[in-house]
């Protein structure tokens, strides 16, 4: 398997610049254009620039480069949800250095994670499903996948990663007052979520900026322009809040 890694950095000019000298085989032909163009190119889509097939220490690499501050917009509102999907996930993180504003939105963006799936599950789960869910929020195009192959990948993905989804989420469950996180134990005791209109539009409140417009964009008829917090009263409300969130979600790969 390809080992993939990111690398956020501060300026991608500079760094694709000093990357060229060291690294020039890694490119394709737009090396040839140089790092200006290439980190140009680097902002279009969901902002991350791959270089591919790598060799290194005797095996295959790819290396994304994202800019910090494209990569903590992203974890902050899931405008692609393409590296802050990855980042729900279990990740081993090389190096950090000490940019508050990315480490807070790091924890945001688990956060958000959770407080999605709380809305597409049902009022009872295990902490596999929370998982689950959480790891199939990203997974592919249809982000329903509660049937069939993707739902069985997904759960490929989970079901041998479960202590390390529990490292990464247990501060974010302990803290949680809709579940009971038994610290001595690592794991998730109990888990009734709150499935009251009331409940279900405190929670689509609290999630990402993009997420509450695709939501808006699906519900609110053309021309009528209501604002958000009414829409997600509405959606509040009804039977397939669930469904709408998972209709809302950003198109990832």
């Amino acid at each position: 398997n390809m080992l993939d890694f990111v690398f956020a950095v501060d300026d991608s000019v500079t760094w694709h610049m000093m990357n060229l000298l060291k690294n020039r085989s890694h490119y394709s032909f737009l090396k040839v254009f140089g790092p200006k163009q290439i980190s140009s190119i680097q902002s279009y889509g969901a902002g991350i620039y791959y270089n591919t097939l790598v060799p290194c220490n005797g095996r295959m690499i790819k290396y994304g480069v994202i800019s910090t501050d494209t990569l903590i917009d992203d974890l902050l509102h899931w405008k692609t949800l393409y590296v802050a999907g990855r980042l729900q996930k279990p990740v081993k993180i090389l190096t950090q250095n000490e940019n508050s504003k990315l480490q807070a939105a790091l924890v945001s963006n688990l956060k958000s994670a959770v407080t999605a799936a709380f809305l597409m599950l049902p009022e009872s789960f295990s902490e596999e499903d929370l998982y689950i869910q959480i790891a199939g929020l990203s997974y592919s195009g249809d982000f329903r996948m509660v049937i069939g192959e993707d739902r069985s990948k997904v759960q490929n993905i989970v079901k041998p990663n479960v202590p390390h989804f529990q490292k990464l989420y247990s501060n974010i469950l302990q803290d949680c007052p809709q579940v009971v996180y038994k610290h001595h134990l690592g794991r998730l005791e109990a888990s009734v979520i709150d499935k009251s209109p009331e409940g279900q539009f405190t929670q689509l409140m609290a999630l990402p900026r993009t997420l509450q417009q695709k939501i808006t964009s699906l519900v609110d008829p053309p021309g009528k322009n209501r604002d958000v917090e009414e829409i997600l009263l509405q959606v509040a409300h009804d039977p397939d809040c669930g469904f709408v969130v998972h209709q809302g979600r950003p198109r990832s790969v």
